[in-house]
């Protein structure tokens, strides 16, 4: 099934989770899928290693035990910084080998593991490159927060067209911490004629390390409540983990009562993480 389907007919729930390192911790994500299989999603992104890493490998590993151990739709990422045509054409025989027909689109970041190639600068080149000749359903990324390489939002939004003309039919925001802030873009992305869903990411965070690795990776900036969270909780790991918990599902609400078409959560693959949060909106979504 492509999951564009899922957002004509319903508000859509999915999950993120990410394919362990060593082939060992593979055998063992059967306890996870099982709690979030129970959680009902619409689908499960499974996220794609740096360039030169085996990691997509486990990536297709992972999303074929998804589609055909447990009956939700995978959607796989795949970036394109590190590759060229032929090595992206054995990785869409692969997917169609194994019937899986939904990519979530990346340029993906630099990798000291492995030297750019020069065939796709941008996500949009993968997804029209890729669309030549298959039938998949293309996802791309947004950034709330403008993307850290765009020169503005201006910018962003205009790149962000051209992904969606190239053929993107759902968007999955980066996560982010001030629904405002995604609001403002979802009306920027209106205003530009992007009429396919944006869906927003969002990610609790619930222990103190993730703090400084968001400010680094994600550029998310925190809001005034939020800060005040951290700096009460960040030694108390128990206290932590409600709070953050609390703040991400009061942040979840606000978007599904503004008429949001749906939400893609960031689990971090704890499957405690995701029960909370949808038994806490388990009669509103």
């Amino acid at each position: 099934m492509k999951v564009s389907e899922v957002y004509k007919k319903k508000r859509g729930l999915s999950f993120e989770i990410f394919p362990p390192k060593k082939d060992t911790e593979l055998r063992n994500i059967d306890a996870t899928l099982e709690v979030l299989t129970d959680l009902h999603p619409d689908f499960i992104s499974v996220t794609f290693g740096a360039g030169g890493s085996s990691n997509c490998n486990r990536t297709i590993e992972l999303a074929k035990k998804i589609k055909y151990d447990y009956g939700i739709e995978p959607v796989v990422h795949l970036t394109c910084l590190h590759y060229d045509m032929d090595e992206i054409d054995c990785f869409a025989e692969e997917l169609k080998k194994e019937g899986l027909e939904n990519v979530l689109a990346l340029r993906g970041d630099p990798s000291p593991a492995a030297a750019a190639k020069d065939t796709f600068r941008h996500s949009s080149d993968l997804i029209s490159y890729m669309k030549q000749k298959n039938d998949f359903c293309f996802l791309g990324a947004c950034y709330p927060e403008c993307h850290p390489e765009s020169d503005s939002i201006i910018s962003d939004i205009k790149s962000l067209r051209k992904k969606v003309d190239a053929g993107a039919e759902v968007l999955l925001s980066q996560l982010f911490f001030d629904n405002d802030i995604f609001y403002r873009f979802h009306e920027e992305c209106e205003l530009a004629g992007i009429d396919i869903p944006v869906i927003p990411g969002v990610m609790p965070v619930i222990k103190a390390k993730q703090i400084s690795r968001m400010v680094q990776l994600c550029h998310a900036s925190f809001p005034k409540r939020f800060k005040k969270i951290i700096e009460r909780y960040e030694n108390n790991e128990e206290a932590l983990f409600d709070a953050g918990m609390s703040y991400c599902l009061s942040q979840i609400i606000d978007l599904l009562v503004s008429d949001i078409r749906g939400i893609h959560l960031y689990t971090m693959n704890n499957p405690a993480v995701a029960r909370r949060i949808c038994e806490g909106i388990r009669n509103i979504i």
